[in-house]
């Protein structure tokens, strides 16, 4: 992919840190992180920051790389898309995401189930070859409206936006791709098992890297002179930071999807008796969405650390250097919270979920960790996007501090968990 062009008055006038954004994912729980976004754009109007997007280097996983993507493609008027990306939310259906018509959950669900259950006796059947649970081709017509990849360039040559990345992970060659494209040339990278190349950034890339795990299907992507199959960035998502520190992050607001700030002495949920299709499902989607981001941020806290110890002329021969990050993530369990909405899923959708075993309501239900992926429906999303506000505007402090807006005035407020430790550390990742 050619280079930008490197001039720009807007860039050159820019002053302190170059910040990224970090959105990772988590399906219907993405909506948390607009609720945050939402209460951060209210924090620099009150502060009299810049109207310009208060983040250069956006990265974006799952539905996390959607929420991203729809800020990077209007750099030029962060409030108002922020606005337009919540109220996207706050309205949404599960019928815009993926078919939740008879017809269509038959045509997807029933056959997968149905392998599931009597693959042994219909594997010679070669006509049924079930892709996915769900069919999310809505999903494609909204992210058409929402999403304006026409404009990204030349967003990134008047200087509004430095790169934009999304990942995803290849079923083909089982390495987990971040795909990019930037203002300036910057060498692809590579490390065990993930790579990093430069592309021009479609709907498709939305699509894979948004693909759930058995949940919607894999999409076809080429990715340098190969072509490949993809799914759900957060696979094998090792280093969730690593792709905006080495497009040039010098300190990074990490937006996360659960369990990293649960408040104390509220363990998980104890399953009693054997566990159900949906709760083990729900469980290994949580290990592939939340786990990698907290051992990660802990990395860079311990990369820190280690940076501070050493001396001037030590740390002059690194190439390693110290990040700031601040990161928000739900104070409360959003397995709970999904829990309380389950009756709001379409019929036929609470019928195929509870044929894998959700049930129940409220924090008794059920497999409701699997369904908090898929809930999207607004009295949940609202309720995630209200918990966004909440828990940002507890850190209203941190937040000030990070992005050096000190013009805002403080309300007395006490943060309602412990706030997380908030540094991290620029490394050869």
């Amino acid at each position: 992919m050619d280079s930008l062009p490197v001039t720009s008055p807007l860039a050159a006038g820019r002053r302190g840190p170059r910040t990224g954004l970090l959105l990772t994912g988590g399906g219907a729980r993405a909506a948390y992180q607009v609720g945050v976004l939402l209460a951060i754009a209210d924090m620099a109007r009150q502060a009299g920051a810049p109207d310009a997007c208060p983040y250069q280097i956006i990265v974006g996983t799952s539905a996390g790389a959607i929420n991203a993507t729809a800020l990077a493609c209007q750099a030029d008027r962060h409030d108002q898309a922020v606005r337009e990306i919540a109220d996207v939310w706050s309205q949404f259906r599960s019928e815009q995401v993926y078919r939740t018509d008879s017809l269509g959950v038959l045509r997807t669900g029933a056959p997968w189930l149905t392998m599931m259950s009597f693959g042994w006796l219909l594997h010679r059947w070669r006509r049924l070859r079930p892709r996915s649970l769900l069919d999310n081709s809505p999903l494609e017509s909204l992210l058409l409206r929402l999403v304006r990849f026409d404009r990204l360039q030349r967003l990134m040559v008047e200087g509004h936006l430095e790169a934009l990345a999304i990942t995803a992970s290849s079923y083909t060659s089982g390495e987990h791709v971040t795909f990019y494209e930037s203002r300036e040339a910057i060498a692809p990278w590579q490390r065990s098992q993930r790579l990093a190349i430069p592309a021009r950034l479609d709907i498709r890339h939305l699509l894979a890297s948004a693909a759930i795990p058995f949940v919607f299907p894999s999409i076809e992507l080429p990715f340098g002179e190969r072509t490949g199959w993809f799914g759900d960035g957060s696979m094998r998502q090792a280093a969730p930071i690593s792709p905006a520190v080495h497009l040039g992050a010098e300190r990074i607001l990490i937006i996360g999807a659960g369990r990293m700030h649960e408040p104390p002495g509220q363990p998980t949920q104890e399953v009693t008796g054997y566990p159900t299709i949906a709760q083990i499902a729900g469980h290994a989607l949580s290990n592939i969405f939340l786990d990698a981001l907290s051992v990660d941020i802990e990395r860079l806290q311990r990369i820190n650390a280690t940076l501070a110890l050493l001396p001037r002329q030590a740390l002059a021969q690194t190439t390693l250097r110290p990040i700031q990050a601040l990161v928000i993530a739900p104070s409360q369990r959003l397995d709970d919270m999904a829990g309380r909405h389950l009756d709001r899923l379409p019929l036929t959708v609470r019928s195929l979920l509870r044929g894998v075993g959700v049930s129940g309501r409220g924090a008794s239900a059920r497999g409701a960790a699997l369904a908090s992926y898929l809930l999207f429906e607004s009295a949940y999303t609202r309720e995630l996007i209200a918990l966004g506000q909440s828990d940002a505007q507890a850190r209203r402090r941190d937040v000030l501090d990070f992005f050096g807006w000190p013009g805002c005035q403080l309300k007395a407020s006490s943060p309602a968990w412990p706030p997380p430790p908030s540094g991290a550390g620029r490394r050869s990742r």
